[in-house]
């Protein structure tokens, strides 16, 4: 089997990120969430979580940083499509005011 990095990608400003969800709302994403990860934790390896402040690194040194990465989660899968296809209506973007999940492939790092 293939290993996957899924990264939630969100566009929410700073501000809205800072604005509460409603708590019955938040209640049934955190339940539907769970959910999914129970019904998806046979391919889950890294169950991951959210992601906070970005620093970036270069010649150039180290500065603060800014995307849209929101969270993380590893698992496997037999293909990319498979992969993929489990993050379909996933609730990140269906009842949490997320954009979307992007899956990348982890390559096997090549012999010296």
């Amino acid at each position: 089997m293939a290993k996957f990095l899924a990264v939630y990608i969100g566009t929410a400003t700073d501000a809205e990120k800072a604005q509460p969800l409603d708590r019955a709302v938040e209640q049934a994403g955190m339940a539907a969430w769970g959910r999914w990860m129970e019904e998806n934790s046979g391919a889950i390896l890294d169950q991951g979580g959210p992601l906070g402040r970005t620093k970036a690194v270069d010649l150039g040194g180290i500065r603060n940083a800014r995307n849209q990465m929101t969270g993380y989660l590893i698992l496997e899968a037999d293909s990319h499509e498979e992969a993929a296809a489990r993050f379909r209506d996933h609730r990140h973007f269906s009842i949490f005011p997320g954009d979307r999940v992007e899956v990348v492939e982890c390559l096997e790092m090549p012999a010296a």
